[in-house]
């Protein structure tokens, strides 16, 4: 029997009106602005009426490093929900927006999967509902208005060899990441070096989904450092005069998306950083939103615990005082076995050796969400060449380690499968208290900050500078930003900043090699070992593939 490609489960789904899916939170049609009959931004009325309700329960889904077997941490998301739901429980899911990069390139979408999707699959995966690009859109017209200021006077006296504000796009294109602008005739501008970033690393990116509000959203972005003068002070995005107009191009982004899964439930969509190069989470007001809208909110953190659950808990649950009740590790049996030295090739084979042989990394994932004080669920996103006995060995594990277990089959059943996680966690936070505590102070010294993330969290003998991160650094506390946390930028595939170091590496060092601030953002950046900020394509990028049926009208290839 064909198995059906995600794209084709989701053509196939019964899709309710959005304003039916809101009712069954108790949203009205009234706090809705509708983009056609399946998405709608949330309208600010409708915080105003849900402000002195109380909050339901935040779940945070996490994961294992991953790896090319995929983990699925936004099906579990989805499915987990859906099961909830299923049990007569009100839970709604608040996720990240997908990124055209990935889509395109290698990695996907973030629609979910199989039978735990989010719908309309093919809109959410790529224009939605345009949140990115006018993101991309404030961000270059501050970069344009920069370069204007320039051009016409330079009244601000800014050093162009020290602007740090860089374009972007929402797109992987690696011949953009080292620039010249300003080529030309005298009418075209200064020649300077520049630099495109993709739109989901942008501080614009973190912006939104950090503010609280778009009061909060405008002090924000007057805060930005987009240059510094010749006498080294910072040059803002209000000296520019450029907030106002950038408030107006994001005034409808800022609002949360409400879409549905597969099982009609409904989702809150909004932001969408990448975990690896930015804090890797969606955004403050859809969580809360979730919080006051269901019992269960449901919310997920990208990449491994290491990256996305680290920026969850030490930035935005910091910056926004959120505290989770319960968090949820998604692995593989495939994915721990290939942490063991398996070949891709071969992981459909049994091999208890090489499990116990991966399943190190899940143990310090585990280790590091227990550190915050949160109680643990582990769930095995199922595929059909797993074995009973690899699925004994991880159950029995994860319960010596003293946290929950459960089976997860929502990609094949839906929220049917997801029936054993929910009911587990349901029973783990009632159970079990959380005693949240973040792994770093306000009042350490950046470096204090990532060494503890670096040794805590990664597992790492050290840190090493650069001597241009070393003088930033200083550059940064003397600038009175010491107090902010840090957004490291790492690997994705490994605890170190090694993507070849799998399973639980020891001994080993963190390389900084750049720092900078995102002072609007309200965190440091740091990056490391080889990490960029501008992806590129693969040799055969995703984009090859797709394509659209004009006879049938649909959109093909789109995983």
């Amino acid at each position: 029997m064909k198995i059906k490609s995600d794209i084709e489960i989701a053509q196939e789904a019964n899709m309710q009106n959005i304003r039916d899916v809101a009712a069954k939170v108790g949203v009205c049609e009234d706090d809705l602005e509708m983009y056609g009959k399946y998405k709608a931004k949330i309208s600010d009325t409708l915080y105003e009426k849900l402000s002195k309700k109380n909050n339901g329960k935040l779940i945070l889904v996490t994961a294992i490093n991953p790896t090319p077997a995929g983990e699925g941490k936004t099906t579990i998301s989805i499915g987990l929900t859906q099961a909830l739901c299923r049990l007569g429980k009100k839970a709604v899911a608040a996720l990240r927006e997908p990124s055209l990069g990935p889509c395109f390139g290698i990695k996907g979408g973030a629609a979910g999967g199989g039978y735990a999707q989010v719908v309309p699959m093919e809109e959410l995966n790529l224009h939605f509902t345009g949140d990115f690009h006018a993101i991309t859109s404030a961000n270059n017209l501050l970069a344009a208005m920069l370069d204007n200021h320039i051009m016409h006077g330079n009244s601000l006296r800014i050093d162009t060899k020290r602007v740090v504000w860089k374009r972007c796009m929402d797109m992987n294109d690696r011949s953009l990441r080292n620039i010249v602008i300003g080529m030309g005739g005298k009418l075209d501008g200064v020649m300077r070096e520049d630099h495109f970033i993709i739109t989901v690393a942008s501080e614009i990116m973190g912006v939104l989904c950090l503010a609280e509000d778009m009061r909060d959203l405008k002090q924000r972005l007057g805060r930005m450092i987009v240059a510094y003068n010749v006498d080294g002070e910072p040059v803002t995005a209000d000296d520019l005069k450029a907030t106002g107009a950038m408030s107006a191009l994001l005034a409808d982004a800022v609002k949360p998306n409400m879409v549905q899964t597969l099982e009609n439930t409904p989702v809150l969509v909004h932001g969408g950083p990448f975990a690896n190069i930015a804090h890797g989470c969606n955004s403050v007001r859809a969580t809360k939103l979730a919080l006051k809208l269901g019992d269960y909110a449901v919310t997920e953190a990208g990449f491994g615990a290491d990256l996305g659950a680290e920026k969850f808990l030490d930035i935005k649950c910091r910056l926004s005082g959120l505290k989770p009740d319960a968090v949820v590790i998604v692995a593989t049996v495939r994915a721990l076995k290939y942490n063991g030295g398996v070949a891709k090739e071969n992981l459909n084979e049994e091999n208890l050796g090489a499990l116990r042989a991966g399943i190190v990394n899940l143990d310090k994932h585990i280790e590091n969400m227990q550190k915050y004080g949160l109680p643990v669920v582990v769930t095995l996103n199922a595929f059909v060449t797993d074995t009973e006995a690899e699925y004994e060995f991880v159950k029995k594990h994860c319960e010596e380690l003293g946290c929950e277990f459960a089976l997860s089959e929502v990609w094949a059943k839906g929220g049917e499968g997801g029936i054993e996680l929910a009911k587990t966690v349901i029973d783990t936070l009632e159970k079990k208290k959380a005693d949240f505590k973040p792994v770093y102070k306000d009042e350490d010294s950046l470096k204090t900050k990532i060494e503890k993330v670096a040794k805590e969290i990664y597992g790492a003998a050290g840190v090493m500078y650069s001597d241009a991160a070393e003088k930033e650094l200083k550059h940064i506390e003397d600038m009175g930003y010491g107090r902010l946390p840090v957004c490291i930028a790492k690997t994705q595939y490994s605890l170190s900043d090694n993507p070849k170091l799998l399973g639980r590496p020891e001994n080993f060092n963190i390389d900084v090699r750049e720092v900078y601030v995102n002072a609007g953002a309200g965190f440091v950046v740091v990056l490391t070992g080889k990490i960029l900020t501008m992806p590129g394509l693969p040799t055969h990028p995703a984009a090859e593939n797709i394509d659209y049926d004009e006879t049938a009208g649909k959109i093909t290839g789109l995983f």
